[in-house]
């Protein structure tokens, strides 16, 4: 007799696949498994196997846990692949006898990484990271000349997508391991504007470290060395560097350096198309979303700027799931300032809609749900089961 796991994954997969408006066997087509496989799928005799459910989310275009709510599959699969991660990078600096791959294959896998990171995937970035890293590093090791510059563009990429699963899933130390692996790879690429994206995501080691001033300084030394912006991609590079200044500063309680910062942002984002550059986002979007961060960042006196935002501005589908998802995240803990805990839970369920597994490890989305739980014990089953799902009771 059919699970009701099983059953409760297939209804969830059917639903999906029929929004997409997609037959059965468009899906079978798209995923690359048989009809036969998919019906059974569907009407729940048959469980998918992690690999079978990994092809079928990205057929549908969703992450996994769209499709499993409240499993904890991607915990424990991003959380074994830590050893792995390490492993790869433990001598980046020591040759290797293998032989690198061909740059284009490279390449390609690097790319997907930061699609997937852009996506919020990080179960399929910690799968398939730490092979990545090793390819990359021998292919440093082993090219030359121009050849030798593409492979550390593709390691430092690379090492930036492995970090959003360290980073994401409380794995710090790895986490600044990776962030000064980009960084000896972005110094050897002799691009500015790679060593620009090096500084933006060191941020992440200070913001772990609660050193908020210290990476202000950091990021106004990166600014002043970044390429003057000419151009969409030197724009782009310190639109991005002043979008994350005026963030730190924010967590740093220092406002007349957090409104400078973003107001140059706004000005470097209108100049500019929504786009990316080497896998960060900026353009006008991504600076309003920073906006609502930077209010929130500052406390409850900001947070009616944060509120105002929300009133007249919401992330088009176009921005990248984490930062769509990390907007809610910040509104809700303005909307739970504000006493509106009905609105901030709201903001939240969007949240876990666009990017579950960013929403389910972002501790400030845990803390808001933990709060609004609090404040409303007796209400609806949803909230109870919201809270358990991100591990806030």
């Amino acid at each position: 007799m059919p699970t009701p796991t099983a059953i409760e994954v297939g209804r969830r997969i059917a639903t999906i696949r029929r929004t997409r408006r997609m037959t059965q066997a468009d899906l079978a087509r798209a995923a690359f498994v048989s009809l036969a496989t998919i019906k059974a799928i569907e009407r729940g005799a048959r469980s998918p196997s992690d690999d079978t459910l990994d092809s079928i989310a990205a057929a549908l275009a969703v992450d996994t846990s769209h499709i499993i709510t409240g499993s904890t599959r991607t915990d424990s699969r991003v959380h074994a692949s830590i050893p792995a991660i390490s492993a790869a990078i433990a001598a980046y600096d020591i040759p290797g006898d293998d032989s690198p791959l061909p740059l284009h294959q490279l390449a390609t896998g690097v790319a997907h990484l930061t699609e997937w990171r852009l996506a919020a995937q990080y179960a399929r970035i910690a799968e398939h990271a730490p092979q990545l890293l090793t390819h990359s590093l021998t292919a440093l090791h082993h090219c030359t000349g121009t050849d030798r510059l593409r492979a550390a563009q593709l390691l430092a990429t690379t090492a930036r997508s492995a970090d959003a699963v360290a980073y994401k899933f409380g794995h710090r130390d790895l986490s600044a391991r990776l962030v000064e692996l980009m960084r000896w790879a972005a110094d050897q690429t002799e691009d500015r504007i790679a060593q620009a994206t090096a500084a933006y995501v060191r941020t992440e080691t200070f913001f772990a470290a609660r050193a908020h001033t210290q990476g202000l300084a950091a990021l106004e030394r990166a600014i002043d060395a970044s390429p003057s912006p000419l151009g969409r991609a030197a724009t782009a590079a310190r639109g991005a560097l002043h979008m994350r200044a005026a963030v730190i500063a924010g967590r740093a309680g220092d406002a007349d350096a957090a409104g400078p910062h973003l107001a140059e942002a706004r000005r470097l984002g209108d100049a500019l198309p929504e786009d990316a550059y080497d896998g960060t986002q900026f353009g006008p979007d991504s600076v309003r979303a920073h906006e609502v961060s930077v209010a929130v960042s500052l406390g409850r006196d900001h947070l009616q700027r944060a509120l105002d935002v929300a009133e007249e501005w919401t992330p088009p589908p176009e921005l990248p799931a984490e930062r769509q998802s990390g907007f809610w995240i910040e509104l809700a803990r303005a909307q739970v300032w504000a006493g509106r805990p009905d609105d901030a839970f709201e903001s939240l369920k969007v949240a876990r809609h666009i990017a579950p597994q960013h929403t389910r490890e972002h501790p400030w989305a845990r803390e808001a749900a933990a709060t609004i739980r609090r404040l409303k014990r007796a209400d609806a089953e949803s909230l109870t089961a919201f809270t358990e799902w991100i591990g806030a009771v």
